[in-house]
């Protein structure tokens, strides 16, 4: 498996004050709580720190009827993209957490899609990939936004 963040030319248009999917420029905040993913580092923002809040399309090319989109935080400051071959720790949290595969073609494969335990995201996710017309999988929390997009 290959999990990724938002790529990096994204979070640095957000950063810049750029557009988001809803042709707005992102909000700054200040987290507060403890759970507060940024989704370019897949780490949790600090209490306290800027962070930018926007809404977020995490598909290429023009809007299609599968390509929704939802709201994301982001730190306000530089950080690095989560590359990794396993999941964020924390995401065993992810109580329940909405999962799905996509095609090549970047519609949602309705026979992936299911709501399952933060322990079992991983497993659920290479169970997906498997499936040879998923090509990706999304993951998302309880409340429908975007946390991660997780390869073969």
């Amino acid at each position: 498996m290959r999990v990724t963040g938002i790529p990096s030319d994204q979070f640095e248009h957000y950063r810049c004050g750029g557009a988001d999917a809803n042709g707005q420029a992102p909000l700054v905040a200040t987290a507060s709580g403890s759970r507060n993913p940024c989704r370019h580092c897949l780490g949790l923002i600090d209490e306290g720190e800027p962070m930018l809040i926007l809404n977020y399309r995490p598909f290429a090319g023009a809007p299609q009827p599968y390509s929704e989109s939802g709201p994301i935080f982001l730190h306000q400051a530089a950080c690095a993209r989560y590359d990794q071959a396993e999941l964020p720790t924390w995401f065993v949290g992810l109580d329940p957490a909405a999962i799905r595969g996509y095609g090549a073609n970047d519609w949602m494969r309705y026979e992936t899609g299911q709501i399952v335990r933060g322990p079992d995201l991983a497993q659920i996710a290479a169970t997906i990939l498997e499936n040879e017309n998923a090509a990706y999988v999304h993951i998302r929390s309880k409340f429908g936004c975007f946390q991660c997009r997780v390869d073969r």
